[in-house]
């Protein structure tokens, strides 16, 4: 054991060594520069796991990228921030934490820039965090609402013979409406516009604040959109048409060196401690939620999350849990696995709740322990409802010319046939089943949120809520990021104001042994699941394991808390 333990440590020192000789070592940064960001959608929750990962330089994490954005804020040598966004996220919570970021930086009184090659709604949502916006002379600023799109298959599962047979409890519980719908619902159409019209007030009212007008002023703009370059210089929503060589110079920075943001966070990696600082657990719970080992892919499993969430609470040097929540849902029993491991943890040590861009249905389900819980203006949650069902391919089968026979001992045994829907009694069974998880879901949020049943079923049925409207109907605490919820972690801990904290990392980065283990990274994801998803931009590979997430955990036709997929552009 001991020699196992040694070769393990040699492996990890080099491990670190070979890393640090392919990027260069930590960046240096100029005494006096400005700090570029060029920041796309690409931005996860986690590192990755895989061989290649601890060698290649891969975008920040969002946790990574705001912590540098505040180091800048009070580092001397940083003069400036150039902001460069460039594509859009498919939901708006993690722009919203990186905008927040931004203009506490400008609390420094030091300059920020953006430059916008292209200006859609959200990379002007961020651009408008600078003190200036410049657009290519070339380009468009291109505004002109938000819109949302709903994908409904009923009509093509039709056309193949497949009956997408469900059962759901909450009119609002909308996930499986793209499979048996053709259009919407009454209550879909209700819910997925008061989501879209919250978001949109919530940009108008950002950016009238940025740029000095009213929101009748911002919205009216909204309707003469999309602009040609001269026509929003013009209107006042940008304030320069340049090109990307005359932003330092034409907006006043002087000159200044600059420093690519990537190179500055690798410059401020944290270097060994073995300090008795006091620590803050941050666990992510990142993906769909589902049985087993995880995170692995995008699915955040229930054995690995317990294991994580039972260290930190064994840990004395750990004073509080940060619970990260990044997902749409899953499996209720996976779920509630979960919950009860954080209903313990809670018991020991402060429990704080972090809302991303989704914390919705079975991702509700699991922040309900927390003591405090945290969501951006912006984050997706609530979906406090259940649904299962099948998909039937008897039709498909018959019209290849094939069929399908069974055998079988019990009334019950052919429940989960896939050749044909579910009979009366199957369907009362099943009904039984889903409404009795529904009643416990329900219990445990009036629980949590110190109300009624009665109540909480009138904001539940399904429905999901933007995080300004959760705030407002009681079942989130605060609007606000990561470091907003580490701040109240602190504060829940009664740890001295100015006290340094070490943030203990879940899941912690891979060790060279378990880079080697799983070369590529551990994934659950099929070579051809992952072929296909290639064929997506990266923002959206996230939108598409959300949609694709149902037919993955219906094999054992467990119940789902599982929230609608919703789209916004």
């Amino acid at each position: 054991m001991l020699v196992l333990i040694v070769v393990a440590s040699l492996l990890s020192a080099a491990g670190v060594w070979f890393t640090a000789s392919l990027t260069g070592g930590r960046a240096s940064v100029p005494s006096s520069t400005a700090l570029v960001l060029r920041l796309d959608a690409d931005l996860g929750e986690v590192e990755g796991s895989g061989l290649f990962d601890r060698f290649v330089e891969g975008p920040p994490t969002v946790r990574a990228l705001v912590a540098a954005i505040g180091r800048a804020k009070t580092d001397s040598r940083v003069k400036g921030l150039v902001l460069e966004p460039v594509g859009a996220a498919p939901f708006w919570a993690r722009s919203q934490e990186i905008r927040d970021a931004i203009l506490d930086f400008r609390k420094s009184g030091k300059k920020t820039i953006a430059f916008l090659e292209y200006g859609g709604e959200q990379e002007y949502f961020l651009a408008t965090a600078c003190e200036k916006v410049t657009l290519l002379p070339s380009s468009v600023l291109d505004l002109k609402g938000l819109a949302t799109y709903e994908v409904f298959l009923r009509g093509a599962f039709d056309k193949i013979g497949v009956t997408p047979d469900f059962i759901h409890i909450g009119d609002y519980k909308t996930a499986i409406n793209a499979y048996t719908q053709r259009t919407f619902t009454p209550a879909h159409r209700e819910m997925a516009e008061s989501l879209n019209h919250d978001t949109f007030d919530q940009l108008v009212q950002a950016i009238a604040v940025a740029r000095k007008k009213t929101p009748e002023t911002i919205r009216a703009l909204f309707d003469e959109g999309p602009f040609i370059a001269e026509d929003a210089l013009a209107a006042g929503l940008v304030d320069a048409l340049v090109y990307r060589d005359e932003v330092e110079e034409k907006m006043g920075l002087g000159d200044e060196d600059t420093t690519d943001f990537a190179d500055y966070v690798r410059a401020l990696s944290p270097s060994f401690s073995f300090s008795s600082r006091p620590k803050i657990a941050v666990i992510y719970a990142v993906g769909t939620i589902a049985s087993g080992e995880g995170p692995s892919g995008d699915v955040a499993g229930s054995d690995t999350l317990v294991e994580y969430i039972n260290q930190a609470a064994d840990d004395r040097s750990v004073k509080a849990i940060v619970l990260r929540v990044d997902s749409p849902g899953g499996s209720s029993i996976a779920s509630d696995v979960i919950w009860r491991a954080l209903m313990l943890a809670r018991e020991e040590k402060p429990l704080i709740v972090s809302m991303g861009d989704l914390a919705a249905s079975g991702g509700y389900y699991i922040a309900m322990p927390g003591h405090v819980i945290v969501a951006q203006p912006g984050t997706l949650t609530g979906s406090i409802g259940i649904y299962t069902g099948k998909f039937a391919i008897g039709g498909t089968l018959e019209k290849l010319g094939a069929s399908m026979e069974a055998v079988s001992e019990g009334k019950m045994a052919q429940m989960d046939s896939p050749a044909r829907p579910f009979t009366a009694a199957e369907r009362a069974k099943i009904e039984e089943q889903v409404q009795a998880f529904y009643e416990q879901f329900v219990t445990k949020v009036a629980e949590a949120r110190k109300s009624t049943p009665e109540k909480i079923d009138a904001v539940a049925q399904g429905r999901v809520w933007t995080g300004r409207q959760a705030k407002k109907i009681g079942l989130v605490d605060e609007l606000g990021g990561l470091n907003r919820a580490i701040a109240i972690a602190r504060e829940r801990a009664k740890i001295a104001v100015g006290a340094d904290v070490e943030l203990v990392i879940y899941p912690p980065r891979a060790s060279l042994f378990d880079a080697l283990s799983h070369p590529l990274g551990q994934t659950e994801e099929s070579s051809s699941l992952r072929s296909a998803l290639a064929l997506f931009a990266p923002a959206d590979r996230r939108v598409m394991r959300q949609v694709l997430a149902p037919m993955r955990l219906l094999g054992r036709r467990e119940p789902l808390a599982l929230m609608p997929f919703v789209f916004t552009r």
